[in-house]
């Protein structure tokens, strides 16, 4: 089974569109949305109707959590007073656009979706969350702890973990066997459609494959592969120049931050 995953399009409509195009030439057997559908660009309300139309299931993001309660916090870490000013313009700005179908919509989205796989007589567990299994907007960098992140998915019962939110793509393997018994965990971090974070200008995504054979045991019989994709993004920059959101974001757009 190839499962296309993707997360953190933040309303920029034509990465989506080219993320759909390249996506659907892949045809996977499934297709789910890791959430924050909206933020910091103008295309807010149709890319919740891009995602609603095509039925793809789909999980709050921190900003959709927001946006969806009408909210002014957008459960986002700024670390500076340039980066508060200029997030809560696109809250706000966010709040302002939005339909209330859409918002409706953005409001009953679930918090995570577990996925089990009955595999070799063996359960192989599939967890699809936003941040993290814990809270929605908790960042999970890939030089985190391995002890700590081991703690994360064995508490959630995660053999298969992934995620968004801090926009960059990653795949770590961590072997929770004990006695010798090894059972392989997989932490994967898909990445972001319309925002990357990892000086790559170009969208990504995740096709996971697994098998007949996947099993916690060989870390090697499940597949993950990363890919990226080109988009129009001086449509995408010039957008937010054209409104009131702050100009840096298109800078952001075109360097791939």
């Amino acid at each position: 089974m190839n499962i296309a995953l993707f997360s953190d399009i933040h309303a920029n409509l034509p990465a989506l569109e080219a993320f759909f195009e390249d996506m659907e030439k892949r045809n996977p057997d499934s297709i789910y949305c890791l959430g924050d559908l909206v933020g910091y660009n103008i295309w807010a309300n149709e890319v919740v109707n891009e995602i609603r139309k095509r039925k793809i299931p789909t999980i709050a993001g921190n900003y959709d959590f927001g946006i969806g309660r009408m909210s002014n916090d957008c459960g986002c870490a700024y670390k500076t007073d340039s980066e508060k000013g200029n997030g809560s313009v696109s809250i706000s700005f966010t709040n302002s656009i939005m339909k209330d179908e859409e918002r409706a919509y953005l409001r009953t989205l679930p918090a995570h979706i577990k996925v089990e796989f009955q595999l070799n007589e063996d359960k192989l567990n599939l967890l699809l969350v936003h941040g993290s299994p814990r809270k929605i907007n908790e960042y999970l960098f890939e030089d985190r702890e391995e002890k700590s992140m081991l703690r994360i998915m064995e508490q959630a019962d995660a053999d298969i973990m992934c995620f968004g939110h801090t926009h960059k793509p990653y795949h770590r393997i961590l072997n929770s066997g004990i006695d010798g018994q090894n059972h392989f965990r997989h932490a994967i971090n898909i990445g972001s459609v319309g925002k990357p974070k990892d000086s790559d200008v170009r969208g990504g995504y995740v096709i996971l494959t697994i098998n007949e054979q996947s099993s916690v045991l060989d870390k090697d019989s499940i597949s993950v592969e990363f890919i990226r994709f080109d988009y129009d993004i001086e449509r995408a920059a010039k957008a937010v120049e054209e409104s009131i959101l702050p100009n840096e974001y298109a800078e952001n757009l075109r360097r791939g931050y």
